[in-house]
């Protein structure tokens, strides 16, 4: 269902989308040189997700330019973005992408791989199937490389930047079973388990560091949301988040306050506006489970993130431009209560 608060900004948000993931320069590549060789354009290495400045960023702005498609877009708009799909998403642009992820299965762990998973499960909710045909066998290269990893995975990323464990293997759940690929599933769910199953006191005035885009204390409850059995959510929070207990308590407006962001056009300092949406995103996400009397202070808390983070988008600095509007989506959808499923 097409979100109303989603509405105003979805023409915007697909002009950005469209114009970063066909922009090749500037350029951030992830990629170890191992010889004079390889110093080829973007477009050679990556010849789907070239644009948008660094790789991540190009798949979710891909996620981001189909799913505003199923939100309701004028007909200019739909099909610019609808062209830019099919230009990118071709057998022979993903099968060369697959095949980089083979050889380099260090790359984009874990943030690149859920976008990927997440990007293939979008295109299975669209009619004739001809995206979802050739994301399908990349989404199960990145697969694969998760189930490769998990073994190794001793510890989780806590930070709250493009490594952080608990919100990429978040995405992986909410996207494996509609990108085709639903045997990863309960070893993800699994190795949150292990991982954050036992954690308490958690402390909510060590947050933010100065370039997270994430929450590491949100994001961990809400992948453990994902995971926690019947009746056991409410209890495990009251432990990991004592101090959500205590504000709801004694009546405090916030949990937390919005991030200062000194200077947007930093690119780590202008991390903090995404954060606002993935902790509003995470607030909305974490009351919607909880069902109790820290509802208020969640949702209140998430709706001054994302009136903060509103203020950010389409500022015409390529710096957040390349990506902060996906982020925008998940705040938004969350608030919402209509993300399309």
């Amino acid at each position: 269902m097409p979100s109303a608060a989603l509405a105003p900004h979805a023409e915007t948000f697909a002009r950005l989308a469209v114009a970063n993931i066909t922009r090749e320069y500037p350029n951030f590549p992830a990629h170890l040189l191992a010889g004079p060789e390889e110093l080829v354009a973007p477009r050679i290495q990556h010849p789907a997700f070239y644009g948008a400045y660094d790789w991540h960023s190009s798949v979710h702005m891909h996620w981001l330019a189909m799913r505003l498609l199923r939100h309701g877009l004028p007909a200019a708009a739909a099909g610019a973005v609808t062209e830019a799909l099919d230009a990118h998403l071709t057998a022979g642009a993903l099968a060369a992408e697959a095949g980089y992820l083979r050889d380099h299965p260090s790359f984009e762990r874990p943030y690149g791989w859920a976008w990927l998973l997440m990007l293939t499960a979008e295109s299975a909710a669209h009619d004739d199937g001809r995206w979802f045909s050739v994301l399908a066998p990349a989404a199960r290269t990145a697969a694969d490389l998760i189930l490769a990893w998990l073994p190794k995975a001793r510890y989780p990323v806590r930070h709250g930047t493009h490594a952080n464990s608990a919100f990429a293997l978040g995405l992986v759940l909410d996207s494996a079973e509609r990108a085709g690929v639903p045997d990863v599933m309960e070893p993800v769910r699994a190795k949150l388990r292990a991982w954050f199953q036992g954690d308490e006191g958690g402390a909510l005035r060590w947050e933010p560091s100065g370039q997270d885009f994430l929450s590491p204390l949100l994001t961990e409850a809400d992948a453990f949301r994902r995971v926690a059995a019947p009746g056991e959510f409410t209890g495990w929070t009251s432990s990991f988040l004592p101090e959500l207990t205590e504000a709801a308590r004694e009546g405090r407006a916030l949990l937390l306050d919005p991030p200062e962001v000194t200077d947007a056009s930093d690119g780590q300092i202008g991390h903090l506006h995404g954060l606002c949406f993935s902790r509003a995103a995470a607030l909305h996400a974490l009351a919607d489970a909880l069902g109790d009397s820290r509802c208020r202070i969640l949702r209140d808390t998430a709706s001054a993130h994302l009136d903060a983070g509103m203020s950010a988008l389409g500022s015409g600095d390529f710096t957040t431009d390349h990506w902060l509007a996906t982020f925008a989506v998940l705040a938004l959808e969350a608030a919402a209560g209509t993300a399309p499923a």
